[in-house]
């Protein structure tokens, strides 16, 4: 989905949300998109500002006692264990055979992975919070 910020040709602003670009211009062509004012058809694109947010406050600075709570955990995680990003499922799997020394290890499993480790008794808990590598 991708939201617009439309104009009519009397100068009215609106917005919208289209499939596409190519939806937005198909709906606008068949006279499908009209301004939410005054009913005009003759509508078009508008000038948008990216919606930026200032990075550093948002990966770095908690706004509430709960987000603080959940960077210290993932503090914690991170410090104590190893990541082993999209390779979870197999390493866990491997550690509970007896195939591979134990240790504490965090990463990702898609989830018909983490069912069956569940399943097999492999003991995995899901974490509150995404990997960094991908919190950008």
């Amino acid at each position: 989905m991708i939201r617009y910020a439309l104009r009519c040709e009397q100068g009215h602003d609106f917005d919208g949300w289209f499939r596409s670009s190519g939806g937005f211009e198909t709906m606008r062509d068949a006279g499908q998109v009209t301004c939410a004012e005054c009913g005009s058809a003759k509508v078009d694109r508008a000038l948008m500002a990216p919606a930026v947010t200032e990075k550093r406050a948002l990966l770095t600075t908690p706004r509430n006692k709960a987000e603080a709570a959940l960077e210290a955990l993932r503090r914690k995680v991170e410090e104590n264990s190893d990541y082993v990003g999209l390779r979870f499922a197999e390493e866990a799997r491997a550690m509970h055979d007896g195939d591979r020394p134990a240790r504490a290890i965090h990463g990702e499993a898609r989830p018909d992975e983490a069912r069956k480790l569940i399943e097999d008794g492999v003991p995995i808990a899901p974490l509150p919070f995404i990997p960094r590598r991908q919190a950008n």
